[in-house]
């Protein structure tokens, strides 16, 4: 949940209204911080951010296990039930905290109508209580409260006042709902453009778009992955990549890990209007001999440059340019220049 900004004490570190907030996830991280003797952040919390509840976490769980091997690889954070409300317009607001008994319970009242008939017709599970849902409410007020702000006016005076701005975006556009791997995508927008969205800020604020790509690639969850590698040439670059290995940071599952894919990766920086790449973990595929790179996809016999939408992406296969590795360990160089001759060559040609 916390902002990358949480370890500079002179960043204070917003969490925007677009954002599928878990209170007692936060409160969690920001303690973890402290007990490791991490100064408590400078952090505002906007008041229209949507709750999660205990019971989109439950719905999240509960339809992952009805679905069984066709399920989407949900991380069971209750990020689809979150925004499903939202949009339904029976989520709760960071604000609505904020409210009386009365309408809180009104409107629990009616979301407890709703969710029984599918906790108990659908998953045969226990219904939820207003009473409980009333305490649970109260006690995430009481954790937030000190972090509630107006931050959409906070990050516009910010502005006026000629401070930099990052807005901080977790996936990346595979995952986008409409111009991802549609449905094994997330439940809001993963793109730059929603950025301003999400923050309350003006799209024209937005000058430099910074895309965070892999020297290869990986992903978590189900859906078309035309790279991937299986079997112990993936066991070994998943033990080796990463920060410690490529685990989902969330779930702790093994990733799904393969080699760089241009065709997609071309997509997404066109998709996020990229004006600059940060790429990262170079180093582990120092082992390599040789080292694919996907330059294409195959579709019914016929070479496309370009992504296609997911059913032809489901046909697709990777077409590879093999490029020799550089056989050593590259962790502590700095300077592109102080690279082997053979990485500088591989950066190059995934730039092209």
């Amino acid at each position: 949940m916390l902002p990358s900004g949480v370890f500079y004490d002179h960043i204070t570190n917003v969490i925007g209204n677009g954002v599928a907030l878990n209170i007692p996830k936060l409160i969690e991280e920001i303690k973890d911080l402290t007990d490791q003797g991490v100064p408590a952040p400078k952090l505002l919390v906007s008041d229209r951010a949507q709750i999660v509840m205990s019971y989109h976490i439950l719905l999240d769980t509960y339809e992952e296990e009805r679905l069984g091997g066709k399920s989407f690889g949900s991380t069971k954070s209750g990020i689809a039930p979150c925004y499903s409300d939202k949009y339904s317009k029976i989520g709760f607001q960071v604000n609505e905290l904020f409210n009386d008994k009365e309408f809180l319970i009104e409107k629990l009242e009616n979301i407890c109508t709703i969710k029984n008939v599918l906790l108990k017709n659908l998953y045969g599970k226990p219904e939820l209580k207003v009473e409980e849902l009333y305490e649970e409410l109260i006690e995430y007020r009481d954790m937030i409260k000190p972090y509630v702000r107006n931050t959409e006016s906070f990050l516009h005076r910010s502005l006026a006042e000629g401070k930099q701005l990052l807005l901080e975006g977790q996936l990346g556009a595979m995952k986008d709902p409409d111009h991802g791997i549609y449905p094994m995508v997330t439940s809001s927008s993963t793109l730059a453009g929603f950025g301003s969205i999400g923050a309350g800020v003006p799209p024209y604020e937005i000058k430099s778009v910074v895309t965070v790509c892999k020297a290869y690639s990986s992903a978590v969850g189900a859906g078309a992955f035309v790279s991937e590698i299986f079997g112990d040439e993936a066991d070994e670059l998943r033990r080796r990549g990463g920060d410690g290995g490529e685990f989902g940071a969330t779930t702790g599952r093994p990733r799904r890990v393969g080699w760089f894919d241009a065709v997609a990766t071309r997509y997404g920086c066109m998709m996020q209007g990229t004006t600059e790449v940060a790429l990262t973990v170079l180093d582990p595929l120092g082992y390599l001999d040789e080292i694919p790179v996907c330059i294409g996809y195959e579709i019914d016999g016929v070479k496309h440059d370009d992504f296609p939408n997911t059913t032809d992406l489901n046909r697709a296969k990777p077409i590879f340019k093999t490029l020799p590795g550089w056989k050593c360990d590259i962790t502590g160089i700095r300077c592109f220049e102080d690279l082997p001759k053979a990485a500088q060559n591989y950066v190059n040609e995934l730039e092209v």
